[in-house]
């Protein structure tokens, strides 16, 4: 089963925990100095709020898959429709090692698709085959095309989380 995720940057982290939970009748799954995730079932979402971006509001949103095979089929989607993607396979961003590639809207929101791999205890900390994560990640970099027909596959600097 899919996820929707969304990914907002805010000014006071303390203040959007306590609104979101109580928005969200609970306490976040996970907090970090910069970063707070609410994993909900009902809706099932995983909303991830941090103070690391440039600009305020929503960052980017995506889908999370439980399975890898998940991830695969949404990927075939989105070639079989011929949208340009960023692939990044697997990639150390924000407090998680994920699996994932990029799509971007003809308005320029950029779209994570991705399946988590596991945990990790430090923001960006480089995955165990020794790939160093963008210093920029989760900080409003992640890879914006004019429209969804401009290639952005490659591009540096993509964000995650």
């Amino acid at each position: 089963m899919k996820r929707f995720h969304i990914h907002a940057h805010v000014a006071d982290l303390e203040a959007s925990i306590a609104f979101y939970s109580r928005m969200f009748a609970t306490e976040p799954t996970r907090i970090e100095v910069d970063y707070a995730k609410w994993m909900l079932d009902d809706p099932r979402i995983n909303f991830a709020i941090s103070t690391r971006g440039s600009k305020l509001g929503v960052d980017h949103l995506g889908i999370q898959t439980d399975t890898e095979a998940e991830l695969v089929a949404l990927k075939a989607q989105a070639e079989a429709a011929d949208l340009t993607l960023a692939d990044v396979g697997e990639a150390s961003c924000c407090y998680a090692r994920s699996d994932k590639y990029w799509v971007t809207d003809p308005q320029g929101i950029a779209w994570e698709q991705f399946h988590t791999l596991g945990n990790i205890p430090v923001f960006s900390e480089a995955s165990p085959a020794g790939q160093e994560a963008e210093a920029a990640c989760c900080a409003g970099s992640t890879p914006r095309g004019k429209a969804i027909g401009i290639p952005v596959k490659g591009a540096a600097g993509t964000s995650c989380c």
